[in-house]
């Protein structure tokens, strides 16, 4: 007999990352977890709020991703805010460390899930700096949109 296989639904998103940013080439990564991890991450007790990847010895690191303390873990429960791998390959990693050298750009982590094999996975972006007129912008096509989706259903 076979595992059942459950639809998973955890979807962790960073909105105010596509708010901030413009959002240019995005990646799927995998990330290096220890236990107690994976399973806050499967109660969706993780946040991707002021977060962000950073270059070590030719390695790419997230920083400041909150992943909260497993409840049921005992003396060997994980630091919530520790610094985590992520694991791309090495074509990746270059093309990722060639565009956020240039000035203005940065990667940010703009969602985490777990796919259908179990695994977590982020999706980081290269992005640029949105000044605030294009803030303003955005969040004028974003009333536009729903205003036409309202007039429509009517």
């Amino acid at each position: 007999m076979g595992k059942i296989k459950t639809a998973n639904n955890i979807n962790i998103r960073n909105k105010k990352a596509a708010y901030d940013f413009q959002l240019l080439e995005t990646f799927v990564c995998g990330i290096v977890l220890t236990g107690t991890e994976i399973k806050s991450i499967r109660l969706g007790k993780a946040s991707l709020v002021d977060t962000f990847c950073i270059y070590t010895n030719r390695e790419l690191w997230v920083k400041n991703m909150n992943i909260s303390e497993y409840f049921y873990g005992t003396y060997n429960n994980h630091v919530a805010r520790r610094e985590r791998k992520l694991l791309l390959n090495r074509k990746e990693l270059n093309k990722l460390e060639k565009m956020s050298k240039d000035t203005g750009f940065t990667i940010v982590p703009t969602k985490l899930f777990i796919n259908e094999k179990g695994r977590a996975k982020l999706v980081i972006a290269v992005a640029k700096g949105k000044k605030e007129y294009d803030k303003r912008q955005s969040i004028r096509e974003k009333d536009d949109k729903r205003e036409m989706d309202r007039a429509q259903k009517q």
